[in-house]
């Protein structure tokens, strides 16, 4: 406060930490020789004691004792992820991996995403072992070094703890009788008049609470100083505190006995009831629930169901089978009127972003898969651009990644629509619940033989005839598609499957076929 000074060594160092400026000074260190450590002082009444003490590491960064090295941590692989497991290490301690390699597979509330590496290593510590469950975003995974010399010294090392020091004998202390601590007496005021106080005196009293009245001034006519404050905070720790007597218990209202003899009993302790598993949520299942029943609860659903013949479809598809080298599913041909009327119809390509509608101008397709670990939808990118043999062929090839789990995330992140479809197991009707931020899903029926009444019969003996009919239903969220807009689709829709020929006219505007 008087003056600036200059500390000066007195033998070369090494800077290694600096501690709180304005009351600490430093901590430096030398190669193989003993380590010098300072005592914290204020710079008005800087002396700082020579204490020399055993540097086991020689001259070493003070934070490290490991040779050179990363933590990798839990990485992001999806937008909704906070935690993750740990399904399968592919690499053990010691191993060395190149770019592209992948360490593990990670569970997250998607799918199983491989952690990819972008560049070589080694893998010299896995932290988290294979089946270590919700372990959170950014937490340490894995420690990997350049060379295999340094793998040994992760031996036994711990995330966020320090090297282990050299065990320093411990000094014998004499027994000492417990005695009760003596309860101080309140401080009485040690200023007669007013109290003159330095402003970060005050300030820092304030925010530990200090009683000025009772702390004695070292400054110039008793002035209080930082310091003085700094002594009764410190002082204040270690006055043991008065325990506070305990105020009576209040007297509880009388209960009766019958609600005394009353609990609540869970299903398991129910006589009478069947033998039961409980299944363990995995990260999918849980967040999957999560998801559903947020967007049943939050979106405003409505829903338009209609009948489509198929028979024209039917036809087309055999013919197209003939000299499609990948075999084309009726799925496949759905898909591709799923998005020419999302073409035609814009709006329902739509997605709500919270402050506003966002429209594409392609659909990426999402078409739902049952897979061993539950529901998920990969996508299937611009549909509106490709053909019925290369949906199916793409379809084909993502429907097993999926079912295998070796999704990446740009495979079911994303989406700008969604198909649903049952009929395999022939439901007759599927309403689904909208996948969010998306506007649409449809879910989609068996085929059915139904008896229809045929116009060009109707003044013969039998004025009906057989068709292949399935039923379709748009879910939509009402706040960016309404019943005319969801009409229009569906109608669409069903002018593009009764008629399958339009299909395959891609890149004409339809408006004119209409």
């Amino acid at each position: 406060r008087q003056s600036t000074w200059d500390y000066q060594f007195r033998k070369e160092g090494m800077l290694s930490r600096l501690r709180f400026v304005g009351r600490a000074i430093m901590q430096g260190g030398m190669r193989n020789k003993a380590l010098t450590s300072f005592v914290p002082r204020s710079f008005m009444t800087a002396q700082s004691k020579y204490t020399p003490f055993s540097n086991r590491f020689g001259m070493c960064r003070m934070f490290s004792a490991y040779p050179s090295h990363k933590v990798l941590a839990m990485p992001n692989l999806s937008p909704t992820m906070t935690k993750g497991t740990i399904t399968k290490w592919y690499k053990n301690e010691g191993d060395t991996y190149i770019p592209g390699d992948v360490l593990c597979d990670v569970e997250t509330d998607k799918a199983t995403v491989g952690f990819e590496m972008v560049d070589g290593g080694v893998l010299a510590k896995i932290i988290m072992p294979t089946g270590s469950k919700d372990v959170p975003l950014g937490a340490p995974v894995c420690v990997v070094v350049d060379e295999a010399k340094d793998v040994p010294a992760f031996k036994d090392f711990v995330a966020g703890a320090a090297p282990a020091k050299a065990p320093v004998a411990e000094k014998k202390q004499p027994e000492k009788k417990e005695e009760k601590a003596a309860v101080p007496e309140p401080a009485k005021p040690v200023h007669s008049g007013k109290i003159v106080v330095s402003p970060a005196a005050k300030k820092l009293a304030s925010d530990h609470n200090i009683d000025l009245a009772g702390v004695v001034g070292t400054g110039p006519k008793g002035r209080i100083l930082k310091e003085d404050i700094l002594a009764a905070i410190e002082k204040a720790k270690t006055t043991p505190v008065a325990a506070p007597v305990a105020a009576p218990e209040p007297t509880p209202a009388p209960v009766c006995e019958g609600a005394k003899k009353r609990k609540p009993k869970f299903l398991a302790e129910i006589p009478g009831m069947p033998e039961f598993t409980d299944v363990e949520l995995t990260n999918y299942k849980r967040v999957a629930a999560e998801r559903l029943t947020e967007a049943k609860q939050t979106i405003p659903h409505f829903y338009v169901s209609i009948e489509c013949e198929v028979d024209n479809l039917l036809k087309l598809r055999e013919e197209l089978n003939k000299v499609s080298k990948s075999k084309i599913s009726i799925n496949d041909m759905l898909v591709k009127a799923c998005a020419q009327a999302c073409i035609k119809v814009p709006d329902a390509n739509s997605a709500w972003m919270g402050s506003f509608i966002r429209k594409y101008k392609d659909v990426d397709m999402c078409v739902a898969v049952q897979t061993p670990v539950g529901l998920i939808a990969p996508i299937i990118s611009r549909v509106n651009h490709k053909g019925f043999e290369t949906i199916a062929k793409e379809t084909k090839v993502i429907i097993e990644k999926a079912k295998d789990g070796k999704l990446k995330p740009e495979e079911f992140i994303g989406g700008t629509f969604t198909i649903s479809n049952a009929g395999m197991f022939g439901i007759n009707q599927l309403i689904s619940i909208v996948n969010p931020p998306q506007a649409c899903i449809l879910g989609v029926s068996q085929v059915e033989k139904v008896f229809v009444v045929d116009e060009a019969k109707i003044k013969t003996d039998k004025p009906w005839r057989i068709a292949s009919r399935l039923m379709v239903s748009l879910s939509c969220d009402h706040r960016v598609v309404d019943g005319a807009v969801a009409s229009e689709w569906t109608k669409e829709f069903k002018k593009l499957v009764e008629n399958p020929m339009l299909m395959m006219l891609q890149g004409i505007n339809l408006t004119s076929q209409k």
